[in-house]
């Protein structure tokens, strides 16, 4: 009886839980319109332009009378968009409606007064890209940074530390999104840059002498900027997400069963077709979508073990990308950045998708052991062994993957 007692009272909370969060949410997506001036509908804020808001409410928690509370603001529009852009902020009030103005607040300065500057094409700060014999230009907008604990220093434009690095980090998607979030208490810091939602370690790092020099022994200080960055020309690239990701969870699929060579190969053929038939529904030209087709399976095949690898066993990689051109002597590596190549993270979405179910360690390993730094990670590791050394795999450094495409008229999207 003491057991059935117990777990009803577990129900009980967790429903009790379930209902106050749906409180919370209504509420933050109540004070969220009436601060933007949007429409209430299907739980979200609607917007002009084609903008839509959803929110979700994470932990709640309560300390000497202050409520704590997080709250995830998406912001979507599937014209515009290749990503939603995803926002968590932590408040806190005396009261949950304090908690949640202030949590609205946070979202509005750091995230939406630049997008509506954006949108108003107001003080952009203009920047040219040019990598791999392609040429984009680009606004950015910004706005000042929110700062949380830090009274007594004048604000920095966060941004300006690593102004003449962002071009090097832009392909050729309409929007881009730079954030940076530094916070420390303590012996307890977080230092880091995320460019449409993606951790930039080397951008990460220019903080650190920043960060470094804060005082925050009895305060938790924290500062955050965004940067909305919006290319001047309309998004020019053939194919579609989607395409892409129908062809990753193939791949995971079919990676899953391979066993030798042979049944590699009959699938990269394989592979090659499905993507070729996909993108022909959008490519009218047949020789344009066999080159894209072809050059889409081979980064879905290259890139997933990588992307895999790197999430599984935990070693700290670079930014970069190392596209091998020519042949022999004449071979040159061409280092550009991955969030320059578009599909690299919807494949890191779909191997995220594929791990969120928790696939056997034997579908994991037969898809890592197609890993270039894998291999390269265990030749390390084994001649450490050798000479009575421990390196684990947290220990080492990638700077990035170097690939080749053997498709005539690659070009990076």
């Amino acid at each position: 009886m003491a057991l059935f007692k117990k777990k009803n009272q577990q129900a009980e909370a967790e429903e009790q839980e379930k209902d106050t969060k749906l409180e919370v949410k209504q509420s933050v997506l109540e004070v969220l319109n009436n601060k933007l001036k949007g429409t209430l509908y299907d739980d979200c804020v609607i917007l002009p332009k084609g903008y839509t808001i959803d929110v979700q409410i994470g932990r709640q928690q309560e300390a000497e009378g202050i409520k704590m509370l997080q709250v995830v603001f998406i912001l979507k529009n599937d014209e515009e968009f290749d990503e939603a852009l995803i926002e968590p902020v932590d408040s806190q009030g005396k009261t949950v409606d304090e908690a949640v103005q202030m949590a609205v607040d946070i979202f509005y300065g750091a995230v939406w007064h630049p997008m509506e500057q954006a949108a108003q094409k107001r003080n952009p700060v203009p920047f040219s890209v040019d990598y791999l014999r392609q040429h984009y230009d680009f606004d950015m907008y910004c706005q000042s940074v929110v700062r949380i604990g830090i009274k007594d220093k004048q604000p920095t434009m966060l941004l300006n530390y690593i102004k003449t690095d962002i071009p090097k980090y832009l392909g050729s998607k309409k929007y881009y999104w730079i954030r940076v979030y530094l916070a420390k208490f303590q012996d307890k810091q977080v230092c880091e840059v995320r460019i449409n939602g993606s951790v930039c370690t080397e951008l990460s790092k220019r903080f650190q002498p920043y960060i470094d020099g804060w005082d925050a022994e009895t305060e938790f200080m924290s500062e955050k900027q965004y940067g909305i960055i919006v290319q001047r020309e309309e998004d020019q690239c053939p194919f579609k997400k989607e395409s892409v990701m129908e062809g990753a969870k193939e791949c995971i699929e079919e990676m899953t069963k391979i066993t030798n060579p042979d049944e590699y190969r009959e699938f990269a053929q394989k592979l090659e077709a499905s993507m070729t038939e996909k993108v022909s529904e959008d490519i009218e030209d047949s020789d344009l979508a066999s080159t894209i087709g072809k050059s889409l399976a081979a980064e879905i095949r290259i890139f997933i073990p990588e992307i895999l690898a790197k999430l599984t066993l935990g070693y700290t990689e670079g930014d970069s990308l190392f596209l091998l051109e020519g042949e022999g002597d004449n071979q040159q590596s061409i280092e550009f950045r991955k969030t320059q190549l578009r599909s690299y993270f919807y494949l890191q979405q779909a191997v995220l998708e594929f791990l969120s179910g928790q696939p056997s360690q034997e579908d994991v390993t037969r898809i890592v052991t197609n890993s270039v730094a894998f291999r390269e990670m265990r030749k390390v590791m084994d001649k450490a062994k050798e000479q009575n050394k421990e390196i684990k795999p947290s220990d080492l450094y990638v700077p990035g993957t170097s690939y080749k495409i053997g498709v005539d008229g690659y070009k990076v999207w």
